[in-house]
Order: C-alpha cells, then sequence, then structure tokens
C-alpha cells in the first residue's frame, strides 16, 4: 500500500504531462511557428481544398501534367499504404513497369523528346512523391501546351514560376510540385 500512493501519482502526473500538456505546447508552438503545415499544407482552389502539397495525386487527363508513379497499395497515392514497390534494380517486374510506364508517356507525349525522364517512370520510395523534376515538367509541356491550347512559352514560364529550390541549394535538387503547377493552369484558363 505503501507504494501504490506513489505509483498512481506518477501515473497521474506522468498522463498529465504527456498526454496533455506536451502534446498542448507542441501544437501552440507548430500552429504559431508553422502555421501551414501544421493544417495540412492544404492546396486551395476557389475556396476549396483540392489536396495537400505534400502528398502526390494522380492525374491522368492530357491537359494535366503528370507526376511519379505511386506504388501504394490499393489505390495510388494512397497515404494509408505510403510505401515503395520494394522491387529490385534486378527484378524482371521493375523492368516491365518502367517498360510499360515509358511506352505509355511515349505514347501520350509524341512531340517530346525519346529520353523520358527518370522521375515520370519510377515510383518514391513513399509511393506518395508530390514532386517532379523540371526536366520532367518542361518534357510534358508540349502536350499541356497542345491540349490547353495555350503557346508553349505560357507553359514553361508557369513550369519556372511553379520550380522551388531548397535553401541551402546543395539540399537537394530544383521540383515542381505537380498538383501546383496543375492548379496554376486551372487557374490561367478561369
Amino acid at each position: 500500500m505503501s507504494q501504490l500512493r506513489p505509483a498512481v501519482f506518477l501515473v497521474l502526473l506522468l498522463t498529465l504531462i504527456t498526454g496533455l500538456l506536451y502534446p498542448l505546447l507542441t501544437t501552440t508552438l507548430a500552429q504559431w511557428m508553422f502555421p501551414q503545415q501544421a493544417n495540412g499544407s492544404l492546396l486551395l482552389e476557389q475556396g476549396s481544398v483540392r489536396g495537400s502539397a505534400p502528398i502526390g495525386q494522380s492525374f491522368s487527363r492530357a491537359d494535366y501534367f503528370q507526376g511519379r508513379p505511386s506504388a501504394t497499395s490499393d489505390r495510388p497515392y494512397n497515404p494509408l499504404a505510403s510505401s515503395g514497390s520494394n522491387l529490385a534494380g534486378s527484378n524482371p517486374a521493375l523492368d516491365q513497369a518502367v517498360s510499360q510506364r515509358v511506352a505509355a508517356l511515349r505514347a501520350a507525349n509524341p512531340q517530346a523528346g525519346q529520353q523520358v525522364p527518370v522521375d515520370l517512370v519510377t515510383a518514391s520510395a513513399s509511393g506518395l512523391d508530390p514532386q517532379i523534376s523540371p526536366q520532367a515538367a518542361y518534357w510534358q509541356a508540349d502536350r499541356i501546351a497542345a491540349a490547353r491550347r495555350l503557346p508553349r512559352e505560357v507553359v514553361k514560364r508557369l513550369i519556372d514560376e511553379n520550380t522551388t529550390t531548397p535553401m541551402p541549394a546543395f539540399l537537394g535538387e530544383p521540383a515542381v510540385n505537380v498538383l501546383a503547377l496543375n492548379l496554376a493552369l486551372d487557374a490561367l484558363q478561369r
């Protein structure tokens, strides 16, 4: 009985600290320091949520840029099943999947160069990558320009405006968020 009282007290104290005070503190700090990220990095279009910046989406229409393939199970870009394909470079299934993706991309982008950017045919480790390289976006620019009846220069300008470079630059490569770029295309034609 002499040890029960301190044990109950410690359980209640630690529950209060770790279950209430710490989450309240971290949530308050996150809302104060990083409000956009703390609220899901939501991308809006005309007041409606269209997606979240760090989670890719599937785009199949010819007038939208396509992102990296998703390897998530169940359905593409499923954040509850984040995973890569886990196929080795020597696996014939990976070769077949990449070959099929290359053929589909070349068929959809006949005016583009023969060299398909690697990020358009390989899934990321999470299967949720929302970004492609600027080269992958430029590779699709002719298709987008034709489908939307826009000058190629306008499409290239949108790509440039939606390209982000990490600060400092040695921490990564420039990237284009596909959802943000597609929303910019939609906004352009409103």
